[in-house]
């Protein structure tokens, strides 16, 4: 599983190195393949490993070409994915236009999400998780049944 966040550094080509305590599993998973595209929510990227990104490609499948709100899905994350493949020494290349969308300059952060990575900017990383404290806590009474059964 993908977990945890790491600041990492973007090269002036593109280039970002996976976190080594990741790249053994990611080899055995999906041969070190990624798809890579844009968050339609957020303004960060979604890293998948090619075996999970299958799963959205299937699901994205169903949706209907002729449904507004469906098509602009499918034209978000599949018109913006990118293969991306780990070379030898971790690395992988972000296109320029997915690196544009999500501001992506020097400093990132890399953030396990369980199946996939997100990839931020260090600012608006550090934005979105002040943000997202404040939500919490404003929200704390009106929490999901879901989220009440976690007891974390």
């Amino acid at each position: 599983m993908l977990r945890g966040a790491t600041s990492i550094s973007i090269d002036s080509k593109g280039r970002i190195a996976i976190p080594k305590r990741y790249r053994q599993w990611i080899t055995e998973q999906c041969g070190g393949l990624f798809i890579c595209t844009i968050d339609h929510q957020f303004s960060c990227l979604l890293l998948y490993p090619i075996n999970e990104w299958e799963h959205i490609e299937a699901k994205l499948a169903t949706l209907s070409s002729l449904h507004p709100a469906e098509r602009r899905i499918q034209r978000l994350l599949l018109g913006h994915a990118s293969e991306c493949e780990m070379d030898g020494q971790g690395r992988i290349l972000l296109s320029p236009t997915l690196r544009q969308y999500a501001h992506l300059q020097d400093k990132i952060m890399l953030v396990g999400q369980l199946n996939k990575f997100e990839i931020w900017s260090d600012v608006l990383w550090q934005q979105q998780i002040e943000l997202d404290i404040n939500l919490q806590a404003e929200d704390a009474l009106a929490q999901s049944s879901r989220l009440s059964e976690l007891s974390l």
